[in-house]
């Protein structure tokens, strides 16, 4: 199973209508179709937590690590990026100058085609140091 921009069964259709312009550029798609019949998983959100439970001070290098713990988790359900129809993530204090770290590392792990992804900016996350959390929706075969 993978992503397409054409309707296969067992493929996930990445949506960009022409009308809403190019969302590619800022590390997202507009929409994902979940063929039918498939089976979803929801994989909670990941932080920046190392293998020991570390958790750097650093912005970009907890979203690196929280991209890096997402494909672990993704490994685990034995799926790749590749079968992500949705990404939320949640920025402590969010503003412009994130963008980049954000949209780089989302590009980094899904390469030109981008699932469907909301920014939620918070105040804060469940442990104070936690700047970043991503969480998935993923189609398994």
């Amino acid at each position: 199973m993978g992503i397409s921009t054409g309707a296969t069964a067992n493929e996930l259709t990445i949506v960009n209508p022409p009308k809403l312009g190019d969302p590619t550029a800022n590390g997202y798609s507009t929409a994902a179709i979940v063929p039918a019949g498939a089976r979803v998983a929801y994989i909670s959100g990941q932080g920046g937590f190392d293998s020991t439970g570390a958790l750097s001070p650093d912005f970009a290098t907890q979203v690196e690590q929280a991209y890096a713990n997402l494909r672990a988790a993704l490994e685990g359900i034995g799926a790749g990026p590749d079968q992500v129809a949705k990404l939320t993530v949640f920025v402590v204090d969010h503003d412009m100058s994130k963008l980049g770290v954000l949209t780089r590392n989302v590009k980094d792990m899904f390469g030109d085609t981008l699932p469907a992804q909301t920014l939620v900016p918070v105040p804060r996350l469940a442990i104070d140091p936690m700047l970043f959390e991503v969480e998935a929706v993923v189609v398994l075969e």
